[in-house]
């Protein structure tokens, strides 16, 4: 009875599930809802460890072909120093 409970905590800490919502649920759904959330959560703690760690390949170089444009507006505006 314990690990229905703890699935039942489960859902509602890391899912956002209300009791009422998680206790209705089948069995076999609950089941498969919990090992899903386990597996996203995973998923998203080896991005954040990846990310942090430099290894994400979001990373961009500006180049003459990649840099923003000047709005025209702007364009006549000299910098100040």
């Amino acid at each position: 009875m314990e690990n229905v409970y703890e699935q039942f905590f489960f859902l509602k800490y890391s899912g956002g599930w209300s009791f009422s919502e998680a206790y209705n649920l089948p069995i076999g759904l609950r089941d498969w809802f919990t090992k899903r959330l386990i597996k996203q959560l995973k998923q998203e703690n080896e991005a954040m460890e990846k990310a942090s760690k430099g290894g994400g390949s979001s990373a961009q170089t500006l180049t003459s072909h990649n840099q923003p444009t000047i709005p025209p507006q702007f364009r006549n505006m000299r910098r100040q120093s």
